[in-house]
């Protein structure tokens, strides 16, 4: 361990040493897209110091749900991580933010474009001082022509073409339940830091890295943008199903649904002997993906007849024996339970002592360096005195 990283470790009170244990992450996000991203690195090993205004992140105020009076919302993104408020018109502030900025490795910021550059934090201003930092900047629609629209995750799904897909054939466009592209550009974040930060090690150069939500999110869409892309076709909303697989939707039991993915030829072999009717795959309409795609008007109401014959756990529990993709459709609550019923074990505690708080795994394992949850939450300006004690030495 690196004596930076013991000095590190020490002020902050890691555990271990994750993967990224040693990097200085200055955390000016808000709301979702980055703070999802630097919480990931934290996870990791990495020190996280949290800048906020002196009335906190956006989040703080989105509840309920809440635990212990704090926002559910913003503890499920900002566990691991130490925060400070600082109020850029104070001079002395601004010059914590400033120096903060200088001794960072990775500088990760989501204002809106230009925000920041008033106050000397923008890219050119910070690598000046700072020539190897790693600078990601998160956006709604760029720099360039959307620099002056309000990059929300909701606006992007609709203008992106997302919403056009989600629903019912008959009912308006829907938005997805979570903020997908937010996430999704947290994540694609995280990548681009990492490769950033294997780039830096070896040639020692920083740079720019810069991302929108609304190029992640038709990148996201993958084949539904690619095939606008590829072969100009217009996608169109199908509800549950899939426009280039069948059976791949829910269908009706004798007490529910049951999620069907019957992805492959032998796959619907399978499936059609399972359900009693081993005939169907002999019919010139059904015998490839293809077909049954094409006659899924015709092919439906043989399988929903057919399933209505059990309950979704009966034939839930057959298609698994047989290793046949299918799911129940569940609540959140279940959904976690499902989770730990196969052993993976989705909720975790995060800190130690009674300064604890339940929290929803990081979904990557590592078999040397396993990311850790060390703190809870932080609580506004928290490690204020900490982090300007270690701007200091």
């Amino acid at each position: 361990m690196s004596a930076r990283t013991e000095a590190v470790n020490a002020l902050f009170e890691r555990s271990g040493e994750g993967p990224l244990a040693g990097i200085i992450i200055a955390d000016f996000g808000r709301v979702l897209a980055a703070p999802y991203c630097t919480m990931l690195l934290a996870d990791m090993g990495a020190t996280v110091l949290k800048v906020e205004s002196l009335e906190g992140d956006e989040t703080r105020s989105w509840m309920p749900p809440v635990f212990d009076d704090a926002s559910t919302y913003y503890m499920s993104i900002n566990r691991n991580k130490h925060s400070i408020a600082l109020d850029f018109r104070d001079e002395d502030d601004l010059e914590v933010a400033r120096t903060l900025a200088a001794r960072c490795d990775v500088f990760v910021e989501n204002f809106k474009p230009g925000g920041l550059a008033r106050f000397g934090l923008d890219y050119a201003a910070v690598n000046a001082v700072n020539p190897t930092v790693l600078y990601a900047s998160i956006t709604g629609y760029g720099t360039n022509g959307g620099a002056d629209l309000p990059g929300y995750d909701l606006l992007v799904q609709g203008a992106s073409g997302l919403m056009s897909l989600t629903g019912d054939t008959d009912t308006v466009p829907f938005r997805a339940g979570v903020a997908v592209f937010d996430v999704f550009t947290g994540l694609h974040a995280c990548v681009a830091i990492l490769a950033a930060l294997q780039h830096r090690m070896k040639t020692g150069e920083g740079q720019l890295v810069e991302l929108n939500l609304m190029s992640v999110a038709l990148s996201s869409m993958v084949n539904q943008t690619g095939a606008y892309a590829i072969a100009g076709v217009t996608p169109r909303r199908l509800g549950n199903e899939h426009p280039s697989i069948y059976p791949y939707s829910p269908f009706p039991t004798s007490d529910g649904e049951l999620i069907l993915a019957i992805g492959n030829d032998n796959q619907f072999k399978t499936f059609a002997k399972l359900i009693g009717a081993p005939e169907l795959p002999l019919d010139p309409r059904y015998v490839t993906n293809r077909d049954r795609s094409a006659h899924r008007d015709e092919l439906r109401p043989v399988l929903e007849e057919l399933m209505r014959a059990k309950t979704t756990t009966a034939w839930f529990e057959i298609f698994r024996e047989a290793g046949l993709p299918s799911a129940p459709i569940n609540d959140v609550a279940q959904g976690v339970q499902f989770a730990e019923s196969l052993g993976l074990e989705p909720i975790v505690t995060v800190g130690h002592g009674n300064k604890t708080q339940p929290a929803v795994r990081n979904p990557v394992t590592f078999s040397r360096t396993p990311v850790t949850y060390d703190f809870v939450s932080p609580k506004l300006n928290e490690s204020g005195d900490a982090i300007r004690e270690w701007l200091t030495t």
